[in-house]
């Protein structure tokens, strides 16, 4: 199913509830009903549920934004990594250096092509992927220096052997959901407390007020939905990309 249908489908359900609700509670309203009584309390415990929730909602987008953000870095940091490692082997020795800068592209290679669509469909990086960095270390650790130049690149190798390695692991960390369960349950019953205390107002069956309570209700629903968009930052909408390594390592793509 598209996420945009999603989106639709999200938004026009509360919105069409709060109407439907609000058409039958004014048919079945006792005549003497005077939606102008609604007490003062009623109003303010509205006003500072509505702002409650308001800032939980702004602390919980800016978290997964800020995730989703952090898991482009974990990838520009893993592609930069590997981009020097091959770039740096140059003054090694001809045959050392191309099996290196085969490995990487072998590596880079599956991460785009493989490893990736298994992020966004299963939540988690392959084990395959593990063994090609793995025979990148090997390449890199193995080699004996054989003049002064080439062991002052070693260590700095080596250095960048580890940044891609620790990038990976951030990478496969936050592969799945950032937002936990007990948060998503807040979220969600926050949003039926705060639409629910429309009713509490009383509100008229006038146009300009229906209007007002859907959108007011397909607003929430937005924004829940830009949460959960922004939740797995690798499997979603707005997801992280694998721009970095194709842009550094352009024939990956295939």
């Amino acid at each position: 199913m598209s996420e945009w249908l999603v989106l639709t489908l999200a938004m026009a359900a509360p919105c069409a509830v709060v109407i439907l609700v609000t058409l039958l509670r004014q048919r079945t309203a006792a005549e003497d009903d005077d939606p102008s009584e609604t007490p003062d309390v009623i109003e303010y415990m509205t006003m500072w549920i509505g702002v409650v929730y308001a800032i939980v909602l702004g602390l919980a987008i800016a978290g997964v934004w800020e995730a989703r953000s952090a898991a482009q870095d974990h990838v520009q940091a893993e592609a930069q990594a590997l981009h020097e490692i091959s770039e740096r082997v140059r003054v090694y020795p001809p045959d050392v250096r191309d099996r290196i800068r085969s490995d990487v592209n072998a590596y880079v290679g599956h991460v785009v092509t493989t490893e990736w669509k298994a992020m966004t469909d299963q939540g988690k990086v392959t084990a395959r992927g593990a063994e090609l960095l793995q025979r990148v270390r090997q390449d890199v650790t193995d080699y004996q220096p054989r003049t002064d130049f080439q062991a002052q690149s070693y260590q700095p190798l080596l250095d960048q052997v580890t940044a891609a390695d620790a990038a990976r692991a951030a990478r496969s960390d936050a592969t799945g959901s950032t937002m936990p369960p007990v948060v998503w349950f807040g979220l969600i019953s926050g949003a039926v407390v705060t639409i629910g205390m429309v009713f509490a107002l009383q509100i008229r069956r006038t146009t300009r007020e229906l209007v007002l309570a859907g959108l007011f209700s397909a607003l929430i629903a937005f924004l829940l939905f830009l949460i959960w968009d922004f939740d797995a930052p690798y499997s979603r909408g707005v997801a992280a990309s694998a721009q970095p390594f194709l842009a550094l390592f352009p024939s990956a793509g295939g």
